[in-house]
Order: C-alpha cells, then sequence, then structure tokens
C-alpha cells in the first residue's frame, strides 16, 4: 500500500464539502479561526504547534500542509526539528502517564480477582 496516501487526495477536499456541508463548513470557520494571522500567536508559532500535533496524530496530509505553511511563515529547519523532538517527548510522557493509569488498573483487576 505504498500510495495508500496521495498528496493528490486533497483536490478532493471541494467534493467532500459538498457531500456534508453543514459539518464541513463548521470545521472550515474553526480551521480558520486558528490560523488567523492577528491572533496572540504568531502564525509561525501557530503553524510549528500544528505541525507537532500532525506528528502526533500521524497526519501525512496535514504534515504536508503545516510544513508548507510553516516555511512560509519564516520557521527554520532547526526550529521543525526542535518542534519534532518535543513532540515525541511530548508523546513519550504520555505514554509513562498512561503506563502509571494501567499500573492501578491492573492492581484494581488483580485485587477484584482474588476476592
Amino acid at each position: 500500500m505504498s500510495e495508500y496516501q496521495k498528496p493528490d487526495d486533497l483536490k478532493s477536499v471541494p467534493a467532500l464539502i459538498a457531500l456534508a456541508p453543514v459539518e464541513a463548513n463548521a470545521f472550515l470557520a474553526f480551521n480558520h479561526a486558528v490560523e488567523r494571522k492577528d491572533g496572540l500567536i504568531p502564525p509561525k508559532y501557530r503553524e510549528l504547534i500544528s505541525l507537532a500535533v500532525a506528528l502526533t496524530t500521524q497526519c501525512a496530509y496535514c504534515l504536508d500542509v503545516h510544513t508548507a505553511q510553516a516555511a512560509k511563515a519564516g520557521a527554520t529547519r532547526e526550529e521543525v526539528a526542535e518542534a519534532a523532538l518535543i513532540a515525541a517527548a511530548v508523546r513519550a510522557g504520555g505514554t509513562l502517564g498512561h503506563a502509571l493509569l494501567a499500573q492501578r488498573l491492573f492492581e484494581q483487576n488483580r485485587s477484584k480477582g482474588e476476592t
């Protein structure tokens, strides 16, 4: 499945919008709001945040869009690398947090089985 995701798929967005216009337009309005240029967070940092999220959600289309937008907003390769490694560390931290939850749930379930 080497061609499961293709950049040309993004050309199908208008057709998807036409199939569910109410939901799609609500999504697009929200997306435009968070991409605004006049927010307290400058566009470059918004794109680096978006890129970090895209890396953790592993959305190839998001990576395509947000790497291009980050470059356009003035981000450097070094900033993209740092954002990627910050995202990796936070994701790893989430694994540790869930490991603590798993340990507690395991103990709760084990003690239920002993009665």
